[in-house]
């Protein structure tokens, strides 16, 4: 009688054990919507309409999904968008860093911030030195190379990025880059511009994360460009080059509904070639698909359950 008790209560540990290893441990793709940025997107993109999203919002729905934590990347870099043509867009980027970092000193337990900016701005790095002096968003920076219009066939771009990344190489900060260039420009991505990225910018932080977003991509896996670019990052992982120490991946967004069978496949292959232990779930703003749905939606890749259990157990470094 006493060993089925025990064995019950045994088995009821170890699946409370394993429904607890497959909850990501932390969300590291999240956004938080201030209501001037919101205005700003509603009145140059009409089309785009969402709500403000809150750090108390934001929390709820990690909640809603046992996540623990989360890091905010600040989305201020929209204000600088070429194509916006904000006025004082300096001034405005300032306040939505400032508003990010009030939000994340909500929950200092839950979230931690990174600041956001466009690396191509003359004021690039005197924000990034002025966030570096801010609790609550000098452990990283966010990067978008499409929003932000990085050509990486401008030399001067490459030169601009490559003094963004050896500043926040000095500061300590950890870098998540969208370096995918921009669809809506069409320009040009794949295989060379991966190349260029590796072997010109990544050199210009060589002791801090860095982790591409989105698997080199900007969501879904069908568009052939990022698989030719992830590729990049494959080999030099697979040839154990020292420039690929510090890469890390996430998977926020690769999985959408309605996938063919073949993406899904495809996605599985590529995590299994990096290397399940470099990559990282995110789920991207709430706005879209909340951490618990993204979750479940990523779990339809045909990924083995000790696969998913380590990525959901990864946890980047700039956590700690």
């Amino acid at each position: 009688m006493r060993r089925s008790i025990l064995a019950a209560v045994l088995g009821l540990l170890s699946a409370s054990r394993a429904f607890s290893q497959e909850v990501p441990a932390a969300d590291h793709h999240q956004h938080l919507f201030s209501p001037d940025l919101v205005d700003v997107v509603s009145r140059t993109e009409p089309v785009s309409q969402f709500p403000p999203i809150t750090a108390k919002d934001l929390i709820g729905h990690l909640d809603a999904a046992g996540i623990k934590r989360a890091v905010v990347l600040s989305t201020a870099y929209i204000f600088s968008q070429p194509s916006r043509k904000v006025e004082n867009d300096y001034e405005r980027v300032k306040a939505d860093n400032d508003w990010t970092s009030a939000q994340v000193a909500q929950y200092p337990d839950r979230l931690i911030g990174f600041c956001g900016l466009n690396p191509l701005r003359e004021y690039a790095l005197t924000e990034l030195a002025r966030c570096a002096k801010d609790p609550y968003l000098r452990r990283g920076l966010k990067l978008h190379f499409g929003n932000s219009g990085v050509d990486y066939h401008n030399r001067q771009h490459i030169a601009q990025l490559q003094r963004v990344f050896r500043a926040a190489n000095g500061y300590g900060m950890a870098i998540v880059v969208h370096m995918r260039a921009s669809v809506s420009l069409k320009m040009a991505y794949g295989r060379e511009e991966a190349q260029i990225f590796l072997n010109e910018l990544v050199p210009a932080a060589p002791d801090v994360p860095i982790q591409i977003a989105h698997l080199a991509g900007a969501g879904g896996y069908l568009d052939p460009a990022v698989d030719q670019a992830l590729s990049v990052f494959e080999d030099a992982i697979a040839r154990q080059d020292p420039r690929a120490r510090r890469l890390w991946f996430d998977v926020t967004t690769v999985a959408i509904p309605d996938a063919a069978t073949e993406e899904m496949v495809r996605i599985a292959t590529r995590i299994r070639q990096l290397g399940v232990q470099r990559v990282l779930y995110g789920s991207d703003a709430a706005s879209g698909t909340p951490p618990r749905e993204a979750w479940a939606e990523f779990k339809k890749v045909p990924l083995t359950p000790a696969e998913f259990q380590t990525i959901a157990s990864n946890v980047a470094p700039y956590f700690q």
